[in-house]
């Protein structure tokens, strides 16, 4: 496959900037992609001249600018499980009053493509374009359910971060999750990637019966115990039906 150097160089410079260091220097940049000095900042000129970065007010740092999220958008817009399935979302945070979510497996993790917060005045930031660890996240344990074998163990293989005193960081424990994920049909996040969170989510599926998405809702301990947690699982299970049907429905609707 042939690659433009210019493009790709640029790319890097994109992909550099992290939420824990959202601003960078020049030489902080060319430091992260590899690049000599100026050969960093021709790129950025250029990429600055498009919106795809900005500089701070004191002319030290660059960021990434607003065009991408005009991109970002129009990609989000066009993804027919987010069309379909946001109407369900809102449905469910109006019955509950918990925070819903809706993701798609990305680059090994949980990309959130919409979420939908809820009314209560403790409830736990997010918007669309936050990402999250697979193997300790209620939505990330349902696509691992389900990937294929090669695949799940290529991740499994890979170490797995402990974020909390609960995150599950055994490759065999962690699967023997997975099992009961696909048994029960839902998974749940127990206080393993943010303490005093839990989390339950469930599989979205195409029209081939391949996992494409999932709703989650996650909530402070305190509202998701263990006694409401099937409740909530089986309305999120009603909801992903539904919208799995949709989806079905329209990859089988001629279009003109």
């Amino acid at each position: 496959m042939y690659n433009v150097r210019a493009i790709d160089r640029a790319i890097q410079i994109l992909s550099c900037f992290e939420d824990d260091a959202p601003e960078k220097t020049i030489a902080e940049i060319s430091s992260a992609v590899g690049l000599p000095r100026p050969t960093t900042l021709r790129i950025l000129v250029t990429l600055h001249s498009g919106g795809f970065v900005e500089r701070t007010a004191d002319g030290e740092r660059y960021r990434l600018g607003t065009h991408l999220i005009t991109l970002g958008a129009r990609v989000v817009n066009r993804l027919d499980v987010r069309q379909v399935a946001r109407p369900f979302l809102v449905a469910l945070e109006e019955r509950f009053e918990e925070t819903c979510d809706l993701g798609i497996f990305s680059k090994g993790e949980v990309l959130y493509i919409e979420i939908v917060q809820s009314r209560h005045a403790l409830r736990l930031a997010g918007s669309p374009g936050l990402r999250s660890p697979a193997h300790c996240t209620a939505s990330g344990k349902v696509f691992l359910a389900f990937l294929p074998p090669d695949r799940l163990a290529q991740i499994l293989n890979r170490p797995l971060a402990r974020y909390t005193d609960k995150t599950i960081t055994s490759p065999e424990r962690l699967r023997q999750e997975l099992e009961e994920v696909r048994i029960r049909g839902y998974a749940v996040d127990d206080q393993e990637l943010n303490p005093g969170v839990r989390a339950v989510a469930v599989p979205i599926r195409d029209s081939g019966g391949k996992v494409v998405a999932a709703i989650g809702m996650p909530g402070p301990v305190e509202r998701m115990t263990a006694e409401r947690i099937p409740v909530l699982a089986q309305a999120l299970m009603e909801a992903a039906n539904a919208i799995s049907a949709r989806l079905a429905q329209k990859d089988t609707t001629p279009r003109g």
